[in-house]
């Protein structure tokens, strides 16, 4: 049994059940256990059959047997296979319409009133860390083609203005720019009406493309308020970041009693903490295109310090345009079909919200 193809029947439900008493106790699972549940081809069996099969799948790389416990738990591999059954078995159960109805009405009761992509997805994080054992993530993107609504520029210090940009979806993004020359507060208050007066309603990336034209045309004094203009926007909104974010967590103190290593635990809470890594993690791993929710065992390839974690996530979008991602990242030991159902069910109810309100 060298995969998942050549697993018998008996040996998945031994393996599932395994799994799912191990996500439920977190303690290993005897022979004894699986005998008293009763699985397995048309009734029960006996401790020696499982105790010959469990011997089977941890010769295949599916069990392990921590210290001198009789139990046996599932390793990473187990998990994927497991959550491969979810998704694509004979009776898949991942659906959005098998979330509980008390899920589901958690989740609609949470997002009532809400209104724009920016306040939605604050709350998806919170709602995600509620219903898992995880971390609940969101990740909003403003894309190029969203809409200009407003911008103000503010002078903090020499060189260095605060600069806040507001789009159509309610999204808001504020940076600290550090400038080649300095501008006063005149100069500031200048360029910010220029572009709310000329732009508002224009795409960020339309904007960037017709100052360019302005101040490749311009040759007067007028080229010195547009050369302003011209360096706070690109400092505001790099034309490298296809997609500007703003990231929401919660449920961090969720990961504590998950992690025995104090110095893994360490290094994983900073990361967290340093957004643009959870905003580089999912980049990575989720495709704008893909249609539904992704399971991802391997983080530590992307980001060692996530080693040990379990990333849940799904695109979030609006009329088929992407605003952001929604996730959730836990232990291995998460309950799976509840979670995967939970971030299925949520990204159908930020389409529907805001898409019925545009």
């Amino acid at each position: 049994m060298a995969d998942a193809e050549r697993m018998t029947s008996r040996q998945r439900a031994i393996l599932s059940t395994i799994i799912e008493n191990y996500i439920e106790t977190g303690e290993p699972v005897g022979s004894g256990t699986i005998a008293r549940l009763q699985i397995g081809d048309g009734g029960g069996m006996s401790s020696a059959t499982i105790r010959n099969e469990m011997a089977a799948l941890a010769e295949a790389g599916l069990l392990e047997q921590p210290h001198t416990s009789a139990g046996r738990i599932p390793t990473a591999q187990a998990f994927r296979i497991y959550v491969e059954q979810l998704i694509g078995g004979v009776n898949p159960r991942i659906d959005a319409a098998r979330l509980s109805a008390r899920s589901r009405m958690q989740i609609d009761s949470s997002f009532a009133g809400l209104a724009g992509t920016h306040a939605v997805l604050e709350r998806t994080s919170h709602i995600l860390a509620t219903l898992s054992s995880g971390v609940g993530v969101a990740i909003a993107a403003v894309a190029d083609s969203d809409l200009l609504e407003h911008v103000h520029f503010s002078r903090l210090a020499p060189s260095r203005v605060l600069a806040v940009v507001v789009t159509r979806t309610g999204l808001v993004r504020d940076r600290v720019l550090a400038l080649d020359r300095d501008l006063t507060a005149g100069e500031l208050e200048t360029a910010g009406n220029f572009v709310n007066e000329n732009f508002r309603g224009w795409s960020v990336e339309h904007v960037r493309v017709e100052l360019a034209r302005l101040v490749e045309q311009e040759r007067s004094e007028y080229q010195r308020m547009l050369d302003a203009v011209q360096q706070l926007w690109a400092k505001a909104l790099p034309a490298s970041e296809i997609l500007t974010e703003t990231v929401f967590v919660e449920g961090v103190a969720n990961l504590i009693g998950s992690q025995a290593d104090s110095e893994h635990l360490r290094e994983m809470l900073a990361a967290l903490e340093a957004k643009q890594r959870l905003v580089e993690l999912l980049n990575a791993y989720i495709d704008a295109r893909q249609e539904s929710v992704r399971v991802i065992f391997d983080l530590e390839q992307q980001a060692p310090e996530m080693a040990g974690l379990v990333l849940i996530a799904a695109p979030a979008r609006v009329g088929g345009e992407t605003r952001g991602t929604l996730g959730v990242l836990g232990p291995k030991r998460m309950h799976y079909e509840n979670t995967l159902n939970a971030v299925s069910y949520i990204s159908q109810v930020f389409d529907r919200m805001l898409h019925a309100a545009e």
